[in-house]
């Protein structure tokens, strides 16, 4: 909010004028970084459940890793992303595009977990709730209002309690032993 077009255009050494040969105004920069990091969190979620065994959870988990590791590598984007002003995506095709792939990677895991008779329900609400609990962490642990044990052990309490609200039997393997939050 606080970075003007003049500003923008001094910290890219060019004159004040020149953002306005390829954008409009600021929030049309604003929407184009914006779907540039959508593009880049969907691609590494995607790669996270193509990659991962072919059983639902273990590619939950997998997801939920890829994702807080985003956050955590890249707080700008994310923040960008979702701590920002949104404005109107049906002014900017590219980040409506953009944005919506970035949700279907969000619920694609609930969809294979429903399959596979894991959870019931509505995926789109039931990727939504995790998204929210994972979000809500992620700001927390970005602000640095809770330390990375404190934001694990959350982490794993938040999802057990989500699980089991979803009807399904909280697994042992939650555990990612490979990586831990930083």
């Amino acid at each position: 909010a606080g970075i003007s077009l003049r500003r923008l255009a001094g910290d890219l050494g060019v004159s004040a004028t020149t953002p306005y040969r390829y954008f409009h105004d600021k929030n049309e920069i604003l929407a184009a970084l914006r779907a540039q990091a959508f593009d880049r969190f969907a691609q590494s979620l995607e790669q996270a459940f193509d990659c991962g065994p072919n059983e639902a959870w273990l590619r939950a988990q997998a997801v939920s890793r890829a994702y807080i590791d985003f956050a955590l590598g890249d707080p700008a984007a994310y923040r960008l992303m979702f701590d920002t002003e949104q404005g109107d995506e049906r002014l900017y095709p590219e980040l409506a595009r953009a944005g919506e792939r970035a949700k279907r990677t969000m619920t694609r895991h609930v969809d294979a977990m429903i399959e596979q008779g894991i959870v019931t329900g509505d995926s789109s609400l039931i990727g939504h709730v995790f998204w929210s609990a994972l979000h809500g962490l992620l700001m927390l642990r970005l602000a640095g209002t809770i330390e990375a044990a404190e934001f694990q052990r959350t982490l794993r309490a938040s999802m057990e309690i989500l699980v089991r609200g979803a009807g399904m039997k909280f697994p042992v393997s939650l555990k990612n032993p490979k990586r831990g939050a930083k």
